[in-house]
């Protein structure tokens, strides 16, 4: 807003011209008395000083809060910003970077930044008023004290010389271990359930302590290297005020200023040392800050706006189900020589089902991933009716093929809220017909109000299958004519496994669905069965044409019946 900037603008430069006055008036003062003025003069210049002082801190609050305001406004923008940003990466790219790195940039780092914002730029800009408006009240006093006082520039830039491009390598560093730490963490609780049943608490304890321990050590070491920064500053003080009293002394031994004056210029620059020293300091956290922007701007350049999931721009004209081709797909990770998928072709018919089956590493959940539009294969293509994925973005590939893996979440919320994330315009009605689909309406309507009941944090707890059946809901609602389910029903033990493989065929009734199986009895439900060993197609078939084959899935099938 132009009046908020302008308002901020004129109540700071009150201010600091306020702040300065009591000053000019104290040498006023000084050689009132060496003159021998009234005694009521001296009064009144007490009572001027005074109320400046007065006016001058309300002025300096008003500026403060001022642009605290519009501090505000760029903060609120940032996060915003941040959080598209991070909603609209691709999958992949967020798996590569880690977890634990995206929330530190989108949580601590903007939370460092936006302390710089807080702080540093009503400090900076407050402080340079001040700065500029007492230094021409030195010059004004005597040109030469003015320039004493300004012989203490080059021992501040000297210091800013000397710390500035040491300090910078530093604190990206603990922001990288802060990272580091958080995806430790992070790994460690979505993993609770294996780390105790594999007894390994100590080691992630370990691992914990350890970056916790390196983020200490940064953290006394840029604490260290800030203390020798103080010191250079100090000394730049200690110059300027020096040559200001040695100036002064020999223009008062010439006659060439009053005492007033010499008295005034040191009181001046010493009042200067606040400022400064607050725009000193603000170069510190200027670093902290520019560490976290240089990381929040890795995340904002990743072309947000192209990729933001819920684009409906490219969705299908109607719910027919569409056909999925695979052809000579090659996929390999980066920095990895060995593909992981190796000429994989695959048809799904347009309504069908198709399961994979393997061993553990045989590109399953690779090749599922390719399929629903996630990631980029080194040869080879995925069509999804007639179009193929490799045109599309991942926001485009959302509207043609849903994913559903063994991590699902429940949001904080409502349920109602929870389920609308799939279909915003949903009604009630609508939202139980899905959760009906999907046999969730029964422990639905027993909650205590409904799809009014609040869920996630600090919301009704639910167990693994309940928090399945959401999330099979919110797959009906998204009306993807593709449905890719990555051992959907893993988590949940065998009682809830069989009820949701009965509600995921619910839910996928009509639809084309790719099953990653992680039961053989989902597979015979299937229509087809493909089975991947070693990144490529070994076997194609149904269960009955397989079982016969007396291959591989006919040995998997053996040992699962006897294993049961």
């Amino acid at each position: 807003m132009p009046w908020l900037t302008a308002a901020t603008v004129l109540s700071t430069v009150a201010g600091a011209a306020l702040q300065v006055l009591p000053v000019l008036l104290l040498g006023r003062v000084v050689d009132g008395v060496v003159e021998g003025e009234s005694r009521s003069i001296l009064v009144t210049v007490g009572v001027l000083m005074a109320a400046a002082a007065l006016l001058g801190a309300a002025a300096t609050a008003v500026s403060t809060y001022l642009i605290g305001r519009l501090g505000a406004d760029l903060l609120a923008q940032l996060r915003e910003a941040a959080v598209r940003a991070v909603l609209g990466m691709p999958s992949q790219r967020i798996e590569q970077v880690g977890r634990g790195d995206v929330l530190s940039r989108v949580g601590d780092d903007v939370a460092v930044l936006s302390k710089g914002i807080r702080t540093a730029i009503p400090t900076v800009f407050s402080a340079g008023v001040l700065v500029f408006i007492a230094t021409v009240g030195m010059f004004g006093l005597d040109w030469r004290l003015g320039l004493a006082g300004a012989g203490a520039l080059p021992a501040y830039a000297l210091a800013l010389r000397w710390y500035l491009p040491r300090s910078a390598p530093l604190y990206r560093k603990q922001r990288v271990a802060q990272a580091d730490r958080a995806q430790a963490l992070i790994s460690g609780l979505n993993g609770i359930d294996t780390v105790r049943a594999y007894r390994l608490e100590d080691t992630f304890r370990e691992k914990v302590t350890d970056e916790s321990w390196r983020v200490r050590n940064y953290g006394i070491d840029v604490f260290r290297f800030f203390g020798r920064f103080v010191g250079r500053e100090n000394r730049a003080e200690f110059i300027g005020l020096v040559l200001i009293l040695v100036v002064g002394y020999a223009l008062l031994e010439a006659d060439a200023a009053s005492l007033g004056e010499v008295s005034a210029a040191p009181l001046m620059f010493h009042r200067l040392f606040t400022p400064l020293g607050a725009i000193m300091f603000t170069f510190d956290e200027a670093q902290k800050s520019g560490a976290s922007l240089t990381r929040l701007v890795g995340v904002l350049g990743e072309d947000a706006e192209d990729r933001l999931v819920g684009d409906t721009k490219v969705a299908p004209a109607d719910s027919a189900p569409y056909a999925v081709t695979v052809e000579g797909l090659t996929f390999s990770y980066p920095d990895t020589e060995e593909p992981v998928l190796r000429d994989v072709d695959l048809t799904i018919p347009a309504g069908g089902s198709l399961a994979l089956v393997g061993a553990t590493g045989a590109g399953k959940t690779t090749l599922a991933a390719l399929i629903a539009g996630i990631g980029t294969p080194q040869a080879g293509s995925v069509r999804v009716g007639s179009t193929d994925l490799a045109d599309l973005d991942e926001a485009g590939a959302r509207a043609l093929v849903s994913i559903l893996t063994q991590e699902t979440h429940v949001f904080s919320g409502t349920l109602a809220e929870d389920l609308r994330l799939a279909a915003p315009g949903a009604s009630d009605a609508e939202l139980m017909d899905a959760l009906r689909t999907v046999r969730a309406d029964g422990w639905v309507e027993a909650l205590p109000d409904g799809l009014d009941t609040m869920v996630g944090e600090g919301g009704e707890r639910l167990d693994v299958t309940k928090v399945a059946h959401i999330a099979l809901a919110r797959l009906v609602l998204g009306r993807a004519p593709v449905v890719v389910l990555d051992e959907s029903t893993a988590e949940a033990g065998s009682e809830g496994a069989a009820e949701l493989e009965r509600a995921v065929l619910a839910a996928c009734a009509g639809r084309t669905t790719l099953f990653v199986a992680h039961r053989l009895t989902q597979a015979m439900a299937a229509d087809r069965i493909a089975v991947l060993d070693a990144g490529r197609v070994v076997e194609q078939g149904t269960h009955d044409e397989l079982v016969a084959l007396g291959g591989r899935y006919a040995r998997l099938w053996r040992a699962w019946r006897e294993g049961s």
